[in-house]
């Protein structure tokens, strides 16, 4: 059994969590996409704050000042750690928000109320302990928030405090919104506790506290320089990691052995003949495939589109197929069983996520098509990667050169090679490998990263500006090419912008042409950018275009410039056309099939 008498499973425990605040005046909002559109400087939404990031910032919020929702969220991190207990690269993320409107007093009650109240969670009061910011130069103590969990029923002696690095969050990138939290956790080791004064919760043996939720008090932004300013609009971030808090309420040892499995280890099993608890390594391919599965099919069902490529979040995508390909064959998951895995992963979804279903084909189509690309790899390369093991002696290094040849010859990528080189008790010269892949081609994977420095999360005008001519050029793209052309997913930097749609081909010289003229013709006219609040059907009814609308509550933003562009969208853009310069394409590239991308400028007149 769990902490308490009750049994939670992912659907109870997600509904419970949306109505517990939607009786506290939330409105509850729909995930957003895993692709950042007001964060570029990550890959992926990491977080349930990437979404809201122009409203943390003091945007008005279509939905109120009161929030919450369950959000997709991927972290690849950590990836190498898939397959112990915990590690998961997809999760979901419960939250409630406030924009400027309650805070502490209001919040810390209301945790304590869902973590101890028979109605919810109901954890004994003495079984949580509560960590708080300690305080630095940036940020005085947070005697405040420890002194509401006293007066809620927290026991003075499970307060603890914590240094920056562990009670502070934020900013998601590199400059933002953040500023203290206090966590909540699970004594799982009373008499350990109890050794430990309010400034080592750090020293406590492994296992004696389990975290559970996280409030964070958003007081801060950080700045270029790395600076914290004040908000001016104080806000709350919480997030409750849905699979986490769902192992630890009922007593389980992973969280690969709550419901949120369980069709897909029937079916692992099935296939292969294996047991899940069979042995420890058997265990560990099992967790990987399933991670990795679950991870690829929300990402293949997300509706900007992401498919497996060989740049920026393609590449994750195809490292993680690759990935469960890997560790399916080492327990004999047959050619083909990932779709069949990712069929439960859909079905057990289906109701909280119907783009999965939506998407089912094409889920099926590129799993099957990466698979058995990788299939031939695999083999190839695991002939190949044997001669080199071979060759050396347990401790040996795999040279950057050799790794560089299999991954470029053979197709093997390097952080397989590192896996396997392990399992052998042999290190892989990663310097090495990408000093030859740079020198190849001219840049290695680690420069994509450098691509995100900075984006429309710091409300700039170039990236305003850029994200205006955003949606100038998917406007001129219909008209010019076809009017079935719809964004497939978009990052925007101070110096140009970066535009993925559907399309079978480049554009050819003509069209390149037409699209700059349209586009200049609306700049030169000087068309004022126009934003109106209105329901979705509304926004349908009068023909604004909805990309995205999943991530849409009730009320919505749409944008107009003139009769040109009518889309949905949060924000921010120019006043008007007129501040833009002049639009110039600046290079054309293939994502994948059927999928291009444009890259374009700004050139102050």
């Amino acid at each position: 059994m769990g902490i308490n008498m009750k049994q939670f499973t992912s659907e109870s425990l997600r509904n419970l969590y949306l109505k517990f605040f939607e009786s506290k005046g939330h409105k509850i909002i729909p995930s957003a996409s895993l692709i950042p559109e007001n964060d570029p400087t990550v890959l992926f939404t990491t977080a349930g704050m990437h979404p809201l990031v122009p409203y943390l910032l003091g945007e008005k919020h279509p939905a109120g000042t009161r929030l919450t929702d369950v959000q997709k969220c991927v972290r690849t991190g950590d990836i190498d750690e898939v397959g112990d207990s915990s590690h998961c690269t997809f999760f979901e993320m419960l939250g409630n928000w406030s924009l400027g409107d309650y805070f502490k007093n209001e919040m810390i009650p209301w945790s304590f109320e869902f973590l101890t109240s028979p109605d919810y969670l109901g954890i004994p009061v003495e079984d949580i302990a509560i960590t708080c910011f300690a305080g630095d130069e940036d940020c005085p103590r947070d005697e405040e928030s420890a002194q509401k969990w006293i007066e809620c029923g927290i026991l003075p002696e499970n307060i603890y405090f914590l240094p920056k690095s562990g009670n502070w969050w934020g900013p998601a990138g590199t400059t933002g919104p953040c500023g203290p939290d206090t966590e909540m956790h699970i004594i799982r080791n009373k008499e350990a506790a109890k050794k430990l004064n309010s400034d080592q919760f750090d020293d406590a043996p492994k296992g004696t506290f389990l975290e559970i939720w996280n409030d964070v008090f958003m007081q801060y932004n950080k700045n270029e320089e790395g600076k914290y300013e004040p908000l001016k609009q104080k806000n709350v971030d919480t997030g409750m990691g849905l699979e986490r808090t769902l192992c630890i309420l009922n007593g389980k040892n992973s969280v690969y052995e709550t419901d949120i499995f369980e069709k897909a280890i029937a079916k692992i099993e099935e296939l292969t003949g294996h047991t899940y608890n069979e042995s420890e390594q058997v265990t560990k391919a099992f967790r990987v495939v399933l991670d990795h599965v679950r991870t690829a099919t929300f990402m293949l069902g997300d509706t900007k589109g992401i498919v497996p490529s060989n740049t920026d979040q393609g590449y994750i995508l195809r490292r993680i197929i690759r990935r469960a390909v890997r560790f399916g064959r080492n327990i004999g998951l047959p050619q083909g069983a990932l779709n069949q895995v990712s069929k439960t992963i859909v079905e057990k979804y289906a109701e909280v996520y119907p783009e999965l279903v939506k998407n089912a084909a094409k889920i099926e189509e590129e799993l099957n098509k990466e698979e058995d690309k990788f299939s031939k790899t695999l083999q190839q390369g695991n002939k190949e990667f044997e001669k080199v093991a071979a060759s050396l002696e347990k401790g040996s290094v795999i040279d950057g050169k050799t790794a560089f040849r299999l991954y470029d010859t053979y197709g093997f990528p390097v952080e397989i090679t590192k896996e396997m080189a392990a399992e052998k008790g042999l290190e892989v010269d990663v310097e090495g490998y990408n000093a030859a892949y740079a020198e190849h081609q001219a840049k290695s994977r680690a420069g994509s990263e450098q691509k995100f420095a900075c984006g429309l999360a710091d409300h700039k005008e170039e990236t305003t500006n850029l994200h205006t001519a955003t949606h100038l050029l998917h406007a001129a793209l219909k008209k010019v090419c076809s009017e079935d052309i719809q964004q497939k997913g978009s990052n925007i930097t101070e110096e140009r912008l970066r535009f993925d749609f559907n399309f079978a081909r480049k554009l050819t010289p003509e069209e390149v042409a037409k699209v700059e003229s349209m586009i200049n013709g609306v700049i030169a006219e000087n068309v004022p950018v126009v934003m109106k609040e209105m329901t979705l059907d509304e926004a349908k009814e009068q023909g604004f275009t909805g990309l995205f609308e999943s991530k849409y509550g009730e009320k919505v933003k749409t944008y107009s410039i003139g009769e040109f562009s009518k889309e949905i969208c949060g924000g921010p853009h120019a006043e008007s056309t007129g501040v833009l310069g002049t639009f110039k394409i600046a290079k054309q590239e293939n994502v994948s099939a059927g999928v291009k991308r444009i890259k374009a400028i700004l050139i102050k007149n």
